[in-house]
């Protein structure tokens, strides 16, 4: 009975509220340049903001957001299709009260999933979509055939680098796969562990440049995170950055970030014409 009740009580706010939640896309050309922790502290942010925010994480086989926040999920996205379960049933209650889906053991095999598998994934993420604000993907590293999925069915991506050259070139190729799939896709990029403003702001700048030149696109500038060893110690804390300090350089950076992104209007041109479930039935039919 109360589960009928929950289900009819999330139908009345599906016709009640027709917004549909935006999807973002969290990615990185490699590993180890603050991807997650950044997903973390962004979605906390958003969260501060009065939004409401799911964070999904679908790092395939190096999910770690319980780790950051030094939890362990109850159930993952693997629960959901072993047990077929409801996605209700495993969104997890982080710090801050933020919501979140754990990625598991076995992730791998969501992306082999059957047609009817597939199908009930794509049924029970619809039921997410007009109760956030938000439902941010934190995506595996580099640009893999199955992520592509999620990243080019997605709203908006923002690409997270370093200034080191392997960071930067790893990523412009991150973007290159992406554009070439997807020519379209509102891109944000982030310039993370920056030991001054002014050299991040300049490797972001000539970024830019770089991928106007070649790609024939514009990218959008969302900011300079800088290199603050209260990253570290919340890793080791398990405690996320943004609760841990929030006078911390690299907290107050993060807050101004999002305060940013949060007034800017990016267009995403013929992406608003369809759902991220819509887009994404799309993308499993043609390839």
């Amino acid at each position: 009975m109360n589960d009928q009740a929950m289900s009819l009580r999330r139908k009345l706010q599906q016709v009640n509220d027709p917004r549909q939640a935006k999807t973002i896309s969290i990615v990185s050309g490699k590993g180890g340049v603050g991807k997650s922790n950044f997903a973390l502290n962004f979605s906390l942010e958003l969260l501060k903001n009065n939004k409401k925010v799911l964070l999904f994480d679908l790092d395939v086989g190096m999910g770690n957001i319980d780790i950051l926040v030094g939890l362990n999920a109850k159930r993952t996205i693997v629960d959901m299709f072993d047990e077929k379960l409801g996605i209700h049933d495993i969104i997890e209650k982080g710090p801050g009260n933020l919501s979140y889906i754990a990625a598991g053991n076995g992730l791998s095999s969501l992306f082999i999933l059957d047609n009817d598998k597939k199908d009930y994934f794509l049924e029970q993420y619809n039921e997410l979509v007009q109760l956030y604000d938000y439902i941010v993907f934190d995506m595996g590293a580099g640009a893999t055939r199955e992520g592509l999925f999620f990243i080019l069915a997605s709203d908006e991506c923002i690409v997270i680098t370093t200034p080191e050259p392997t960071s930067i070139t790893d990523a412009y190729g991150m973007i290159k796969h992406i554009v070439n799939n997807q020519g379209n896709m509102p891109i944000y990029v982030v310039m993370n562990r920056s030991f001054t403003k002014k050299t991040g702001t300049k490797a972001l700048d000539r970024f830019q440049r770089i991928i106007k030149q070649f790609l024939t696109i514009e990218i959008q500038q969302m900011g300079i995170l800088p290199d603050d060893r209260t990253v570290s110690t919340a890793v080791t804390r398990q405690i996320p950055y943004t609760l841990l300090d929030k006078n911390a350089p690299i907290s107050q950076a993060m807050k101004q970030l999002v305060s940013n992104y949060s007034q800017t209007s990016y267009s995403t041109k013929t992406q608003e014409t369809t759902s991220f479930v819509q887009r994404i039935k799309r993308f499993l039919i043609e390839r």
